[in-house]
């Protein structure tokens, strides 16, 4: 595969308290940006791959930042900006170093106003891979429209079409969510969703009968993230057990979408499923261990340092 990755949805400012604890206690904080989608697209890129973002953002500037650091990373924005909207914003607190909690406040955003017309078809019917979320469709009926356009026309062009499941309980209910996300899911050639969100398009069980039931409805590769307890995968009818990556934890969001990203690269550079696996559960573990969603995201250099037993490299 050579065409790189493409993949859209919404971006958000991201405010995170700079310590452990709640906002009445520390009002210094961090501005950075965020987003799966996002998140995903970078990871690609600093593993080498081609990548191309596409949302749409507010004329202000939490939208410019957003356009800026991905620029700086490497990857193709390729987003609208709306002068009558703003962009999202996301806020994140650690009350204890056990805990996160995370509130987005995306209402009438410049992202929930994409539609279809803000699709690139061409740089999707060119690429290797288009990569969606549950997250898009959930943000109303134009970005869902754009989430089906971009999977009709890969399946068109036979572009691989890759969903993380994703789900977002703000955003949706379980029975809206699973209805939008079956016909998704029957369109994918690769799934990935935790046990929980696996659950909202097949019935229940282990995470061995959960990717069966999903790879029943079309993809041939399915992958249960289970954080901290690693992967269960069928891959082209291969199941096999990924165990995670022991680090110290530091932050872990946004290390589904390191996962996702480290998979999705290796897919694009003809690994096997070992090595995309593998590749995918170091990616996830390195996000662990630095405080922000995609700053953790490792390079091919990162990836080989892992194993590194001394702390001050000289």
């Amino acid at each position: 595969m050579t065409g790189g990755l493409v993949t859209l949805g919404e971006a958000m400012a991201l405010t995170a308290a700079a310590e452990i604890g709640g906002w009445a206690h520390h009002r210094d904080l961090k501005l950075s940006v965020a987003g799966a989608e996002l998140n995903v697209a970078v990871g690609v890129r600093r593993l080498g791959a081609p990548a191309t973002w596409v949302s749409r953002v507010g004329d202000d500037g939490f939208g410019e930042l957003i356009l800026r650091e991905l620029r700086a990373e490497g990857v193709t924005a390729v987003a609208a900006v709306d002068d009558t909207r703003r962009t999202g914003l996301m806020v994140k607190e650690r009350p204890t170093s056990q805990r996160t909690h995370v509130r987005y406040y995306r209402a009438g955003s410049a992202a929930s106003a994409m539609t279809a017309f803000d699709v690139p078809v061409e740089a999707i019917a060119q690429a290797s891979v288009l990569h969606v979320t549950g997250i898009t469709p959930a943000l109303g009926p134009g970005p869902a429209s754009a989430v089906q356009l971009a999977v009709d026309t890969a399946r068109r062009h036979g572009t691989t079409v890759s969903l993380d499941v994703n789900y977002r309980s703000a955003l949706w209910s379980r029975a809206d969510a699973g209805a939008a996300l079956e016909p998704l899911v029957r369109q994918a050639d690769v799934v990935f969703a935790g046990p929980e969100e696996a659950s909202l398009v097949v019935p229940d069980g282990d995470p061995e009968q959960l990717a069966r039931a999903l790879s029943d409805l079309g993809p041939k590769q399915v992958v249960i993230k289970m954080g901290g307890d690693g992967a269960v995968s069928l891959v082209d009818g291969v199941v096999r057990a990924t165990p995670a990556v022991p680090v110290t934890v530091v932050d872990t969001v946004g290390a589904g979408d390191a996962f996702v990203a480290g998979y999705l690269a290796e897919l694009m550079d003809g690994a096997d499923a070992e090595r995309r696996l593998e590749t995918a559960a170091v990616a996830g573990a390195l996000a662990c261990t630095v405080l922000g969603d995609w700053e953790g995201l490792p390079t091919r250099a990162d990836l080989a340092s892992l194993g590194a037993t001394e702390s001050v490299q000289r």
